[in-house]
């Protein structure tokens, strides 16, 4: 049967100040009408049943994401009592999942990603379905094309081309090998080859295979996570998820799986995706008027030029002889940033916390 896990933590910094701790990314609406997380579950709508939907988040957030996800069941929603990163994540889910469907297949997907169609998404995932139930030993990840030299992604090299019936155009190849973040000579080189996909971060794979991966490259992890699933529907399960949790080693799923798997392997995405990782990718989705400038909200500019500009139809933000700048307004606080240095944002996060100036936080 077909399950699905939506990593839905996070800590509310690359869009501060708009999103916060008890208040990131995926809970708000950034793009359209619906929140990042709410579009992350209509996505799988007519492919996972609501039931069997499982969504992984930080424990202070489950009332907010609850809030949002009323179709789901409440136990569907996890609050984690640490952050741990995507593998303890994922293994967690698996074991899970497994006492309830031994043959579970996985989709694995993150809350915050911006991706259209979705009758695209859909297809995709249709593909990937596919190839581990005819190989369930095998682990798919997806490869978005890339459309520029990105310093801020991960990459997947591509290898041979793999036969897959009833496709409609979706290519899929064995993985040759996962590439870190490359500065920007390397992604030059890497957008010239044409072999090489930016590493969107969503997978499919039956669960028992993960975590017979995980037993083999963390046992310590899997240790520990197993003996979480164990006592799950027990009075003792709030107790050693809280005790247990906090000990595993956080790690990625890339580091502890991916980059070690001997068979991956990557479906060419046929649809449009976005990770939204800092405000410049506001730009990218929502366009720029003649001037460069990317709008929401109220604004006045003069001579203004390749701003970001965000606030809200009740306050005006009115710019003059200024470019390149993040300029975005909250009740309680106002950023102004250099739009080139994506990092700023969170160097300022850091700084506040550093002050103790949590209210902000």
């Amino acid at each position: 049967m077909l399950h699905a896990l939506i990593m839905a933590g996070g800590a509310g910094t690359r869009f501060w100040p708009v999103s916060r701790r008890t208040l990131p990314k995926q809970l708000l609406k950034l793009v359209g009408d619906r929140t990042l997380l709410e579009q992350a579950v209509d996505r799988l709508a007519g492919l996972v049943a609501p039931e069997n939907t499982l969504v992984m988040t930080n424990e202070v957030l489950v009332p907010a994401v609850r809030q949002q996800l009323p179709q789901l069941p409440q136990e569907a929603v996890i609050g984690e009592p640490a952050k741990r990163d995507t593998a303890p994540c994922i293994g967690l889910a698996a074991f899970l999942l497994m006492r309830r469907d031994p043959e579970a297949t996985m989709i694995v997907t993150p809350a915050d990603h911006v991706i259209s169609p979705v009758e695209e998404f859909a297809a995709a995932m249709g593909v990937a379905v596919e190839l581990v139930e005819a190989a369930p030993s095998r682990l798919v990840t997806f490869g978005i094309g890339p459309t520029y030299p990105a310093e801020s992604f991960g990459y997947i090299e591509r290898g041979e081309a793999l036969e897959v019936s009833g496709t409609a155009g979706i290519q899929a190849y064995a993985v040759k090998r996962f590439r870190e973040k490359p500065d920007r000579a390397t992604a030059e080189e890497y957008l010239a080859a044409g072999t090489f996909y930016w590493n969107a971060g969503i997978f499919v794979w039956k669960a028992r295979t993960i975590v017979d991966a995980l037993w083999q490259w963390e046992p310590e992890m899997a240790a520990l996570l197993e003996r979480i699933a164990e006592a799950w529907a027990t009075d003792e399960k709030d107790r050693v998820f809280a005790e247990l949790f906090a000990q595993v080693k956080g790690k990625s799923i890339d580091y502890a799986v991916m980059e070690r798997y001997p068979d991956v392997v990557v479906v060419e995405a046929p649809f449009t995706w976005d990770d939204l990782g800092s405000w410049k990718a506001l730009a990218r989705l929502a366009g720029q008027d003649e001037a460069g400038n990317t709008v929401v909200g109220r604004h006045l500019g003069e001579q203004t030029r390749g701003c970001i500009v965000h606030s809200d139809d009740r306050h005006l933000i009115a710019t003059y002889n200024v470019e390149n700048l993040i300029i975005v307004h909250t009740d309680d606080a106002t950023l102004v940033a250099c739009r080139d240095n994506e990092e700023s944002v969170r160097a300022l996060v850091a700084a506040l916390e550093e002050r103790g100036w949590h209210e902000y936080l």
